[in-house]
């Protein structure tokens, strides 16, 4: 018999044998195309979620041609980087200045492109201001072109009132099409027609057919369609047809000089060229002579030489740097290998039970003059059948799957996908892993049978044979070599040694598996008849029970290192979130600017509304601001150069050790933690910025206890009484000298404005110098944010300050909803406001790649764990007929096969807790390495970088998977009697 006649006699046996056993073939494609979905379905949101430069382009623009704005540089002829994300004064890049904006014209559809230019390029040098460019004089000839302007207003919702950019664009208009969409409704059509996305809608309580009246102006708009913005579904968003709001507003301020000027953002043009031939980089050059920034879809897709680009010779050779790059490689070329080895491990309990429940028709091969060459080639033969339909099937599945959960993925990233991304040989290739690794997966099981006796396989005998010693020992020396190639690869921030010492150390712990199964047993005694004889059959059929574990385990190690990742950058970006108020409290600002503002009329009603519509728990404190001299907010003409001046000077010797010299020598000596430890220090906790939620730039407050207590939470009984004796308590210790006391150093000077004051204090500014005694809190208290030093009012009064209310502060018992918010405003509105709500925002921390893997790979988890288990009950079935025929009742069939299950979850549940962990760790000791490259260049930046074990999904893994998989088991075991001849 030819080799080919032989496979093509395995592969029509081992096809009718999948067909024959229909339910354990099932289980078996399942396995095999369960990490074939998983990986599919990642793949495909992946590059489904990760936008095309046209798509970006489409997402900023439409389908104009291009985007002309204002740069905000004052005026006058400018020079760009044809993608327009840098620019910067003409002429300034012989003085080396240039401006950087990051988000130039390729926001989202609410920010205008001149707004975050002009944002981006206020350090770029500005020549003398000449106004604003005038955009559709730069416009080239036979262009089409409409305007896109926003405004900030304040709009009535359901619940009150709100403050929500406007933004003024024909959004009917073909142009505009892929940048907004309509989702049901109609586009305005009138001046009196706006419509919203359903971000907005749903915070605002209202819908389609809804009115909302802009406040000051009192226009009142009926909301005829909701819209979308594919880039940003978290925001809300507001459209009116262009004129609708900004004039009518103008004019009617000018009329009534009572009524505030609007302040709109930056204007732009979407621009559409004659004949469609696009923007050429000729046009753009021309445009920015006339100070205009030009985004250009064909430019950007298609740049000019750098012989033609004024602005080039500054970003020749520039070093965008590695580390984003490096930590990218490290987690991909890890989970890549660790999804092959993933597959592998699913597959072979499966092909082990498959051979093993065949063991009699392998037999009758032998018996019919087939050597061990054919046994092997059946048992292959079944592995790369049910391997390729379970490749196949995986692959599809993994299609529908992503189609089915982009919703809710969407939802998740807050960006539509741009379309579901399909790369042919992507799949083709995931496929063809799948398939090879079934084969791969059932050669085990394949060499096994090969060996088994034939008489042995006929009798249906499984024989006793003892565990390897050697493979245990191998198995350790794997998890050490692994975990230390792991490790050391990490800080050195190579990929490679990385992904190859993770699935080292796996591989170690799978050779290790049997032992640790057979180990199982002795705990039997510890536990009533099921679990002890759970724990012991596990023990006994160590080659059903240890391939059953490593596959559990394989799934949950993906999971958990995913989850560990996941969970270590969110603390890192949570910890580099500068915060403006404490944890859990909540603000409300008095308007001190003009002379006619009232702060302790404001603050009073607003202790009345905060009651009533906040979630506040327990008494407020009431912070007042400090001064010297004149208060210059309450005048509006000014010289605001001529006001007065208060300040407390740190003291030399605490200064920032990395500010000062040799700082970054300093930082090139320091660890992660190190620096950690000197940046949360006085010297250096405040050294980069100062927050100034209370007026000036000192930090520095009038307040009593109660302002230690509910916003510092400082409840120091000795700082209490200080402060009643007339004492400042320091938050900040660094500002205290050696003599224990701060100096306050304030330029009294008053303005011709202040009328008042300029004649109790007549002539020539004076400064003072006061050195006072302080009651010095913990170091730890240095991080409130806002708050250097708390002052009692007697003793401001006492060296010449100045005070008034600025604030009434609560402690809350949870964030605000929109609607509380929204009723809040709406009273203090009505009471002619003076008052506004402050609170830190919740940050999105949200990654969309992490957010794929960990989504997929907790389904992965969950279906191999029941799977897995299925097959172990499969091969267990023989033992469960033994029970049946000596007369065990149906509840220990079913509770024993429950336990039994839960045994072989729970083993992997553990172990694949452990193998997680080190590739989580090695990957995030590269992006350790990339920080502190970062911090030896800048020594202020943070090298934070935390490893987060994440609890919760482990205990919901070590309760859910053996409690589903035993359930499971126990649920689908029969539970009426049944005989059987043979226990095979």
């Amino acid at each position: 018999m030819s080799v080919f006649t032989g496979w093509r006699a395995a592969l029509r046996i081992a096809r009718r044998d999948a067909l024959r056993a229909k339910g354990r073939s099932a289980l078996v494609v399942a396995m095999i195309a369960l990490p074939v979905l998983g990986v599919t379905a990642a793949d495909v949101t992946y590059r489904s979620s990760v936008s095309t430069q046209a798509e970006e382009l489409t997402a900023s623009m439409g389908t104009a041609d291009a985007l002309f704005s204002d740069p905000g540089l004052g005026g006058g002829p400018i020079a760009q980087m044809p993608q327009g994300d840098s620019y910067q004064q003409a002429g300034a890049e012989d003085e080396g200045e240039s401006g950087t904006a990051t988000g130039s014209a390729s926001g989202s559809a609410s920010n205008s492109a001149s707004d975050s230019a002009s944002d981006s390029a206020s350090g770029g040098k500005a020549g003398p201001h000449t106004g604003p460019p005038d955009l559709k004089a730069a416009l080239p000839r036979g262009a089409r072109a409409i305007t896109r302007q926003d405004v900030l207003a304040t709009v009535t919702t359901a619940y009150g009132i709100t403050a929500k950019t406007i933004t003024e664009l024909d959004t009917a208009d073909p142009l505009v099409r892929g940048m907004v969409k309509l989702v049901r409704g109609a586009y305005p059509k009138t001046d009196r027609d706006i419509v919203a996305n359903d971000t907005f809608l749903k915070s605002a309580g209202l819908h389609v057919g809804s009115h909302t009246t802009v406040r000051g102006i009192d226009k009142t708009f009926t909301i005829t369609g909701a819209v979308e913005v594919p880039t940003d579904l978290k925001t809300g968003f507001l459209y009116v047809r262009p004129g609708a709001l900004i004039k009518p507003w103008q004019r009617a301020a000018a009329a009534d000089h009572t009524l505030a000027q609007p302040t709109p953002g930056g204007r732009s043009l979407f621009v559409k060229a004659a004949g469609g031939s696009g923007v050429s980089w000729q046009d753009v050059l021309a445009a920015n002579k006339h100070g205009v920034l030009v985004e250009s879809r064909s430019v950007v897709l298609d740049p000019p030489p750098d012989s033609e680009v004024p602005m080039a010779s500054q970003f020749s050779g520039s070093d965008t740097g590695s580390g984003p790059g490096l930590r990218l490689t490290a987690a991909l070329a890890t989970v890549v290998t660790m999804a092959v080895l993933e597959i592998v491990l699913l597959a072979g309990p499966a092909f082990a039970v498959g051979a093993r429940r065949s063991r009699r028709q392998l037999g009758l091969v032998g018996t019919c003059g087939g050597d061990r060459r054919h046994i092997r080639a059946v048992v292959l033969a079944g592995g790369a059948v049910l391997g390729g339909a379970g490749a196949v099937a995986g692959t599809a599945a993994g299609l529908v799957l992503t189609v089915a959960l982009r919703p809710v993925i969407e939802g998740w990233t807050g960006t539509r996908f741009g379309g579901i991304e399909i790369h042919p040989w992507e799949l083709l290739g995931i496929t063809a892993i799948g398939l090879v690794t079934g084969v791969l997966a059932a050669l085990a099981p394949a060499l096994v049978a090969g060996r088994q006796p034939v008489v042995e396989s006929l009798t249906g005998r499984r024989g006793v044979r003892r565990s390897s010693r050697v493979m245990p020992v191998l198995g350790t020396v794997a998890i050490v070599l692994g975990g230390a190639a792991a490790v050391l690869g990490g800080l050195k921030g190579r990929a490679m040694p990385v992904a190859a010492g993770s699935v080292l150390a796996e591989l170690g712990v799978l050779a290790c598996i049997p032992v640790i199964v057979g180990s199982l047993g002795r705990l039997g005694r510890f536990f009533p008849l099921a679990p002890r004889l759970a724990l012991r059959d596990a023990a006994r059929n160590r080659g059903r029970t240890a391939p059953a574990v490593a596959a559990v385990m394989a799934a949950v190690a993906g999971t958990v290192a995913i989850s560990t990742y996941t969970a270590s950058t969110q603390a890192e970006q949570a910890y580099d979130i500068h915060r403006t108020l404490p944890p859990g409290v909540l603000s409300i600002h008095a308007d001190t600017y003009g002379e006619h503002a009232d702060p302790a009329r404001a603050l009073g009603l607003a202790r009345g509304l905060a009651r009533r519509d906040l979630p506040v728990e327990g008494s407020p404190a009431t912070v007042s601001r400090v001064w010297a001299g004149s208060d210059c907010d309450r005048f509006d003409d000014a010289d605001t150069d001529a006001c007065g001046s208060l300040t407390m000077p740190k003291p030399k010797a605490n200064i920032c050790p990395l500010q000062a010299a040799g700082g970054k020598d300093l930082a090139a000596r320091l660890s992660a933690d190190g620096h950690k430890q000197l940046m949360n220090s006085p010297k250096c906790r405040d050294a980069e910025y100062a927050d100034a939620n209370f007026g000036g730039d000192s930090e520095i407050v009038v307040g009593d206890s109660a302002a230690l207590r509910v916003y510092a939470g400082l409840k120091d009984p000795a700082a209490a009484r200080a402060l009643a004796a007339g004492t400042p308590v320091l938050l900040n210790n660094a500002y205290a000298g050696a003599d224990g006391k701060i100096t306050l150093k304030a330029v009294h000077r008053y303005v011709a404005e202040d009328k008042a004051n300029r004649e109790r204090h007549p002539g020539k500014a004076r400064t003072t110098v006061s050195h006072l005694s302080v009651y010095r809190a913990a170091d730890r208290y240095a991080a409130t944010p806002g708050i250097r030093m708390i002052m009692p009012q007697a003793t401001a009064e006492r060296i010449g300050l100045h005070t008034s209310p600025v604030a009434v502060v609560y402690r809350v018992t949870r964030q605000p909803t929109d609607a509380e918010e929204q009723r809040f405003d709406d009273g203090m509105s009505l009471a002619n406001g003076g008052a506004s709500l402050w609170q830190d925002q919740k940050p999105d921390n949200s990654d969309a790649t992490l957010l794929i893997l960990a989504l997929f790979s907790g389904v992965v988890t969950l279906g191999a764990a029941a799977i897995t288990t299925g097959l172990a009950k499969a091969d267990a079935e023989a033992d469960l007929t033994t029970l049946s025929a000596i007369g065990a009742p149906p509840g220990v069939r079913r509770t024993l096969s429950g336990f039994q299950c839960a045994v072989v979850a729970g083993t992997g549940v553990l172990l694949g807790t452990a193998a997680g962990a080190v590739p989580a760790v090695a990957v995030r000791l590269t992006d350790l390495k990339r920080a502190l490259d970062q911090m030896k260049l800048h020594p202020m930046d943070s090298a934070y970088t935390p490893i987060v074990l994440p609890w919760e999904t482990i205990g919901i893994l070590a309760v859910a998977v053996p409690v589903l998989a035993g359930l499971l088991a126990a649920g689908f075991t029969r539970s009426r009697l049944v005989l059987a001849r043979r226990a095979d």
